[in-house]
């Protein structure tokens, strides 16, 4: 059996030399190397903006979907969206372990696991698709990925619902990276706080910033700005559209009185956000652009432009321990559990 490389870079078909991730094309042949994770998948947790992309593309047509992820692997030997550049993670059972890694990790075969890496980067084989969950970002399929030497995961828990687990692990580094940020007595606002990720970053918004501190969840849609002030975790939710930077801004400054935020965590599946985000960040505020719609371009110069001086953090994915962190947000809180169960289960 063959050693490979613990990134992955034995993987890459073209072009030579690079790493998994942004290579455009992956080995994606089961047979593993000795340093390499069989699984069986069994779900795609396909991301946001790359969800919204591709259902925008077909249609919303689900055949067209299906046929449409189908071609991205086969073309790719992984699902990276040559459009959004992103991909989502997986869950399934592990299938074989390269004897390298037999008594390094915690896995045995038949173990349920979430991959905590990318899909951009895991070679994947679909052998069929049995559901898409347009709502859920979803997809069912019969398959199996590689998970390399390095590659992170975390064995499912017993006490929640696959489906809800791998929708909450997809996007366990905002909620963990928000509670680094967020500070007491802070303002924070959440761009698309109405959504899976923008939920629960208010959520731990609330915790960090107590009482002394204020929450703004920002969405375009009145159901999802009802749905944050039922909920009781935003001190505002306003209706406004963060494409329109103006907009956003005198909305912010309105319930701030000018004063701004201290934290923006933006959350959108959409482009075109970031003057929306800098615009609602005080001076040395700080904003974590969660979202894989962002172009670092775009906000590294606006906020040149517009002559703010604010750290922006790119949206990493993993932060220590961000996969329990999530899912303890869910075991602490049964009115976000429910929340999440009636959407994702």
């Amino acid at each position: 059996m063959k050693h490979g490389s613990p990134y992955g870079t034995h993987r890459v078909l073209e072009p030579l030399g690079v790493l998994p991730q942004p290579a455009w094309k992956l080995d994606n042949t089961m047979e593993i190397y000795d340093n390499e994770i069989l699984i069986d998948v069994s779900a795609l947790n396909i991301d946001s903006a790359s969800f919204t992309q591709i259902k925008s593309a077909c249609d919303f047509d689900e055949a067209r979907i299906a046929a449409h992820v189908q071609d991205i692997v086969a073309q790719r030997g992984k699902h990276h969206n040559p459009v959004t550049g992103s991909g989502g993670m997986l869950i399934g059972t592990v299938a074989q372990i390269g004897p390298a890694l037999a008594n390094r990790i915690d896995l045995k075969v038949g173990d349920r696991i979430a991959t905590l890496v990318s899909l951009s980067l895991t070679p994947l084989r679909i052998d069929e698709i049995k559901k898409i969950h347009l709502h859920q970002d979803q997809v069912e399929i019969a398959g199996q990925a590689i998970l390399f030497e390095t590659g992170l995961y975390a064995k499912l828990p017993t006490d929640i619902d696959e489906k809800l687990a791998l929708a909450i692990l997809d996007v366990a580094g905002a909620p963990a990276q928000t509670a680094r940020l967020v500070k007491p007595g802070n303002t924070v606002v959440v761009i698309g706080g109405g959504g899976k990720s923008g939920t629960l970053c208010v959520y731990e918004a609330k915790k960090q910033a107590g009482a002394s501190g204020c929450v703004i969840g920002v969405s375009p849609f009145a159901k999802d700005c009802q749905r944050m002030t039922e909920l009781g975790w935003v001190d505002h939710a306003l209706q406004v559209d963060a494409t329109n930077a103006l907009a956003l801004m005198e909305a912010v400054a309105g319930v701030t009185q000018g004063r701004m935020a201290n934290v923006v965590i933006n959350c959108v599946n959409i482009p075109n956000t970031e003057m929306g985000s800098i615009l609602a960040t005080r001076q040395h505020g700080k904003i974590y652009f969660f979202s894989m719609a962002t172009s670092f371009t775009a906000a590294a110069l606006g906020a040149e432009g517009v002559g703010k001086d604010v750290e922006m953090i790119v949206g990493n994915g993993y932060a220590t321990g961000h996969a329990e962190h999530a899912l303890n947000l869910l075991r602490e809180s049964p009115k976000l559990r429910a929340l999440f169960e009636q959407l994702y289960v």
